[in-house]
């Protein structure tokens, strides 16, 4: 009985005596129940044992799910049962506000109000306590101990295995719509694409129809959908509650995504699948995409979340956009990605040493670029695709160190470079000879997303690479006198 809303239930309640013509004296008679019980009842105040549901239900002539139904009998007990959870709340309490009984001469209008002014005060006392520093800690947190575990939840895996096997797909090959469409089912929902979802969603659920709206076929790819139809119902397999802090949200961000990336790369046939190219000496993301029909960002993903569980080695993945800022980022092998004093690595700026960087510009880039980097902490090898379906083009790098490159196609580039970040002279050094040309005659215009996204610049200048302006600069100025 723990999961009977005594509110929701007291309206249901309310609704069908008032429905039926009675009193709470009539309906005390037939219930052998005094009226000033039933009215603590019909408030809330008061939780129903199993036989007094019973007779209920006889009462009003009803099925017993008709009074246990989650739902308020109508708009107006919804709002009602609104308010008194509202005034429940303590920020509402902190407000020092006389009690409110939403009674029949108070219209739905003035209730509407409330309700709205009170959830946007949660809102925004929700969002209030997270700041760019704590979120980034959490950030840093979560890393660590994805860090710790090799980027393998075996939890997780145990859980998409279930569902996969719940349907009926093998693993071989791409998942159908007809498997998706199964799977979405299996948790209640059905799947419809519509151009009219917001643009700053990737999907909509509708949880008390069992609908998830997704992005219609003119924005998402079927790659694309399947993720996020995924992801959206990876927060129901995974039992996801609304997040109480940034951390959790996060956590649970990642945890729907390894979801998804579990569901269409199944554990029991992507393994096999990699170890038979590991004993070949010819692991590839590009392979592991198509196979499984998946964006090349997915497939890298996976990759990590395998590699070191099953092929015994650690790994890096990086996304970054054509300036370098790291979108996304993960490893276990000793990179040094860039970090600021929280220990953030997204929102910093790549080496321009570094291979995600160079397949910008590299005659491979619309295949696979492969490249050596010598850093402080050693030597990596790496690949990198750079994807431009939809949106603005994005680097994509999945790497391993020096001794474990021999596994991949690709080991034997003859790419290489050095990079001194963050600690040596490299990239992030503007030469004397440079400055002297350029100091105090240079003004940049500062794309939005680029100061958005570089979270904790170094720069003089906000997300702005001033070496780059600089040779930007120089290059022009001297053709003009060529």
């Amino acid at each position: 009985m723990a999961t009977i809303d005594p509110l929701v239930f007291g309206h249901r309640v309310r609704h069908y005596r008032k429905t039926a013509g009675m009193t709470l004296d009539d309906l005390g008679a037939k219930v052998s129940k005094p009226a000033p019980f039933l009215s603590l009842l019909e408030n809330g105040k008061k939780e129903p044992k199993l036989g007094l549901i019973n007779d209920l239900s006889i009462a009003f002539d009803i099925d017993v799910s008709e009074l246990l139904s989650a739902e308020a009998p109508s708009r107006r007990a919804a709002l009602e049962v609104a308010i008194e959870r509202a005034q429940r709340d303590q920020a509402y309490r902190d407000l020092g506000l006389p009690y409110l009984k939403p009674s029949a001469r108070l219209p739905d209008a003035a209730l509407e109000h409330i309700v709205r002014l009170y959830e946007e005060l949660r809102g925004r006392d929700a969002a209030a306590p997270f700041t760019r520093d704590e979120a980034r800690a959490a950030n840093a947190q979560l890393r660590a101990e994805m860090t710790e575990r090799g980027n393998y939840f075996g939890e997780i895996e145990a859980i998409a295995a279930g569902v996969v096997d719940a349907i009926g797909y093998a693993g071989q090959g791409a998942m159908s719509k007809g498997n998706l469409n199964a799977l979405a089912s299996h948790f209640g929902f059905k799947v419809i694409r519509t151009p009219d979802v917001p643009a700053s969603v990737r999907s909509v659920t509708d949880m008390r129809n069992g609908k998830i709206y997704v992005h219609g076929r003119d924005s998402f790819d079927s790659k694309r959908a399947r993720s996020v139809i995924l992801q959206t119902l990876g927060h129901f397999a995974l039992g996801h509650s609304d997040p109480h802090d940034f951390s959790e949200f996060l956590r649970q961000r990642v945890e729907a995504n390894y979801f998804a990336g579990a569901v269409l790369l199944p554990e029991a046939s992507a393994v096999p699948f990699l170890l038979e190219a590991k004993a070949e000496r010819n692991l590839s993301v590009e392979d592991l995409k198509d196979r499984f029909f998946v964006s090349y960002e997915m497939a890298g993903h996976r990759f990590t979340n395998l590699a070191t569980e099953h092929l015994e080695f650690g790994t890096h993945f990086v996304r970054s956009d054509d300036q370098g800022i790291i979108w996304k980022a993960y490893s276990n092998n000793g990179v040094p990605f860039p970090k600021n004093s929280a220990g953030a690595i997204e929102g910093q700026r790549l080496c321009r040493e570094w291979g995600t960087r160079q397949a910008f510009v590299s005659d491979a880039r619309y295949t696979i670029h492969y490249q050596y980097t010598d850093t402080s902490s050693g030597t990596y090898w790496c690949a990198t695709f750079v994807e431009t379906e939809n949106d603005a083009p994005r680097a994509i790098t999945v790497g391993a160190r020096f001794e474990d490159a021999k596994w991949f196609r690709g080991w034997n580039t003859d790419r290489r470079s050095v990079s001194q970040c963050p600690d040596g002279e490299c990239c992030r050094t503007v030469t004397e000879i440079m400055a002297e040309r350029w100091n105090g005659n240079a003004w940049p215009s500062v794309r939005p997303n680029s100061h958005v996204l570089a979270a904790m610049p170094v720069e003089t200048i906000p997300g702005v690479d001033m070496v780059e302006i600089y040779e930007f600069l120089t290059d022009q100025d001297d053709a003009s006198f060529q």
